[in-house]
């Protein structure tokens, strides 16, 4: 796998810019890393990600995962997504400033520009995550 600069995969920027690094993708599934920084806007006065954060998170991890294939088919700029639902989060806890996210997002079924997709956050071996979503790609963007 090429090393991307994360900027040129997704069209999010700071401060709303929550994916370091796609580290690996393979067939339908990719890999992201983010260590949780003071300076994030979904990080509270406690020092914990918030849950909103989290789900945002997985989002810019397919983001980049369909940034990664556009620009591989040729692309120069990545394609532009939105969230259509989000069913079965769960938060088993809010990760702390410091601790590093190593987030999977597998991509199933895709109808209409709306992909289904699960995704899992965790620190090490712990699960803090996980969801289903529906994304939509905007048309011309390739997924």
């Amino acid at each position: 796998m090429t090393n991307y600069d994360i900027k040129s995969l997704i069209p999010q920027r700071e401060p709303i810019l929550l994916v370091d690094a796609l580290v690996g993708v393979e067939g339908d599934m990719a890999r992201t890393q983010l260590t949780v920084r003071r300076d994030n806007s979904f990080v509270g006065d406690d020092g914990l990600l918030a849950e909103p954060g989290l789900i945002e998170h997985i989002a810019q991890s397919a983001s980049a995962f369909a940034g990664y294939k556009a620009v591989e088919a040729g692309a120069s700029e990545p394609p532009v997504g939105y969230i259509g639902e989000v069913k079965k989060f769960r938060c088993f806890r809010c990760p702390r400033v410091g601790e590093e996210l190593q987030t999977t997002v597998t991509f199933g079924p895709e109808v209409g520009g709306v992909s289904l997709l699960t995704g899992e956050t965790c620190v090490g071996e712990e699960t803090l995550a996980c969801t289903q979503m529906k994304i939509y790609v905007a048309e011309g963007s390739l997924l």
